[in-house]
């Protein structure tokens, strides 16, 4: 299913839980990369109100180690071609390599959740002639150096809105339509914690585009600054950020913690409702 259909369908916020099939994720490495473990894990997010499941085979931590085309299709195309099988919400894929893309669209993922928004080789031809929809996020250099350089002479919104300009412009000469695109300013990708809480309190800005918006916040250690915890630990303030960027405008959030995500997005509708 489009992931606009969805939002037309449901009419509030989406729950993208987060499924990582990796040895080395922050917070669950190596807790769901057997197909076992992970389809458990999908059927409980399910059950505790994901509309979408966003599958990841390579860990962007900062300082995440590479993982080759052929290591990465190997832990995600069974957990794909398995989830495919037993449940009917729509899965994203987390991955911005090519021949991956190619693969998983093939199997039926319905979402490329892409961090470096399509900038890798032959990225943009390898979704142009399908219909999946495509997050585009933003993140200055690679897992490996993004936090080394988190200065931004512009200002962390100028220069995020102006690379998002780049790259819709991007796909729209490449063929792909306006509609199929989703934004993720990329909370934690190349930012200091000071720009990643500016992001926040002006997340209702990145509206100007008119695109679907996506947040991914759960756990990450700019939370950590300011309430210290062990990622685990971290859902108290997961929630409070991500209530946040829903009250101004996030339409998809991207959570570890599924059920205690879904009674925030109840409590912001109803808050919403009665504003509008």
């Amino acid at each position: 299913m489009k992931i606009t259909n969805l939002l037309n369908q449901k009419k509030r916020p989406l729950l993208m839980g987060i499924l990582n099939v990796t040895p080395d994720s922050f917070s669950d490495g190596g807790r769901y990369n057997h197909i076992h473990s992970a389809l458990k894990q999908a059927e409980q997010m399910i059950t505790d109100g994901a509309d979408i499941l966003d599958i990841g085979g390579e860990s962007t931590r900062p300082g995440a180690t590479f993982v080759p085309v052929k290591e990465e299709l190997a832990r995600v195309l069974p957990i794909l071609k398995a989830v495919k099988q037993n449940f009917s919400v729509p899965v994203s894929i987390d991955t911005y390599k090519a021949e991956v893309m190619r693969a998983v669209i093939a199997e039926g993922a319905d979402l490329i959740n892409d961090v470096k928004a399509l900038t890798e080789p032959d990225a943009l031809a390898a979704v142009a002639n399908t219909n999946v929809d495509l997050c585009l996020m933003h993140m200055r250099g690679t897992p490996q150096t993004m936090q080394k350089n988190t200065q931004y002479e512009q200002g962390v919104l100028v220069e995020v809105k102006n690379f998002f300009k780049q790259r819709i412009i991007a796909c729209q000469q490449a063929g792909i339509a306006r509609e199929r695109l989703l934004l993720d300013p990329g909370f934690g990708f190349g930012k200091s914690q000071t720009d990643n809480f500016k992001m926040l309190a002006e997340f209702a800005s990145f509206k100007e585009f008119e695109l679907p918006l996506l947040a991914g916040i759960s756990r990450k250690s700019m939370l950590n600054a300011v309430a210290p915890a062990e990622p685990a630990q971290r859902v108290y303030s997961s929630i409070c950020a991500a209530t946040i960027a829903m009250l101004q405008g996030a339409q998809i959030i991207r959570v570890h913690d599924v059920a205690a995500s879904a009674d925030a997005i109840a409590v912001t509708v109803a808050t919403l409702k009665e504003k509008n």
